[in-house]
């Protein structure tokens, strides 16, 4: 377990994606999941109210119910830390106080909980100040429905300006920055985000951890993947892909893991990171990922992975 920056979250260093939970994992198949994924010693899943909408036939909410009823059905509400997040879909969408208030009510009812233990700002929006924001998120904190706020999403200049304002004002602070971040997505991230972070006490859980699967290695030259993500994942399919993929297998085979497991704790090895987020639409995939715990690289094979994607 970690400390998640500043507050006293013991959470595993992997983060359990709840996107797939009633899209391509139905009910029975996202409580196999979430079973084996506390067994393995799992306990920080990450959701937010939009999940699943993008199913037919969904209209949001999805994933927060199946994650409330396995909770209810495990009793295990305790033992879990659940990070969800608001501002994404309508008609509460946006940052301004009554819909963030609205959204986090609907968050709550769904996941049949009486605090969200991280609850996430899905993405910015600009035409809200952020003093309305940020004083919103102050009062969940305030009636107990929120034990911590954080933002995803989010330009440095308006995550500064949002924790400036709740330093001033004494108010609740994010603090933590869910952003698209991975071994081969850098360039949007490291320039721009890290001494903020670091200076700011913000740590790090990037989404997209595997880069829409092609960080598992199961996308090659001449395969075909069955997976709604495949054309986004086959986009990484080029010279520096190839190269990624070339220094995860050579590592991948020097510790007897898989590649997902390695490209992942390359991934939780990198500055304010507290525990990058994957998920996976069975307890296969999920095996495939969870020796990231337990992984640790060398500062050569770190090294290695970093050259490889420059």
């Amino acid at each position: 377990m970690t400390k998640l920056g500043t507050t006293d979250l013991d959470v595993f260093p992997l983060c359990l994606g709840g996107n797939v939970f009633g899209w391509t994992a139905d009910e029975d198949a996202s409580f196999a999941v979430l079973d084996a994924y506390a067994a393995a010693g799992g306990n920080f899943i990450d959701s937010a109210d939009v999940y699943s909408v993008f199913a037919p036939g969904n209209s949001g909410g999805e994933s927060e119910t199946i994650i409330g009823k396995w909770l209810a059905a495990r009793g295990n509400r305790a033992d879990i830390v659940i990070a969800t997040k608001g501002g994404a879909l309508p008609p509460n969408n946006g940052l301004s106080a009554k819909a963030i208030k609205a959204a986090a009510e609907g968050s709550l009812r769904r996941l049949g909980v009486e605090s969200i233990d991280l609850y996430y700002a899905h993405r910015d929006d600009d035409a809200t100040p952020v003093e309305e924001t940020v004083a919103a998120y102050d009062e969940l904190v305030r009636a107990g429905k929120v034990r911590y706020v954080a933002a995803s999403n989010f330009t440095p200049q308006r995550l500064t300006e949002s924790l400036a304002f709740a330093d001033a004002e004494g108010l609740a602070r994010y603090v933590a920055l869910q952003p698209h971040y991975n071994l081969v997505e850098r360039a949007g991230f490291e320039p721009d985000y890290v001494a903020l972070l670091r200076a700011q006490n913000v740590a790090t859980v990037p989404y997209f951890a595997l880069a829409k699967g092609f960080l598992t290695g199961k996308y090659r030259p001449g395969t075909d993947v069955d997976s709604p993500r495949a054309e986004g994942a086959k986009a990484y399919l080029n010279e520096r892909g190839l190269r990624v993929l070339a220094a995860l297998d050579e590592v991948a085979a020097a510790h007897e893991s898989t590649v997902a497991a390695v490209s992942l704790a390359w991934l939780a090895a990198q500055p304010t990171v507290a525990a990058p987020i994957a998920s996976a639409r069975n307890t296969e995939q999920l095996a495939g990922l969870i020796g990231m715990a337990e992984l640790r690289l060398t500062e050569a094979e770190l090294a290695a992975l970093a050259t490889a994607s420059d």
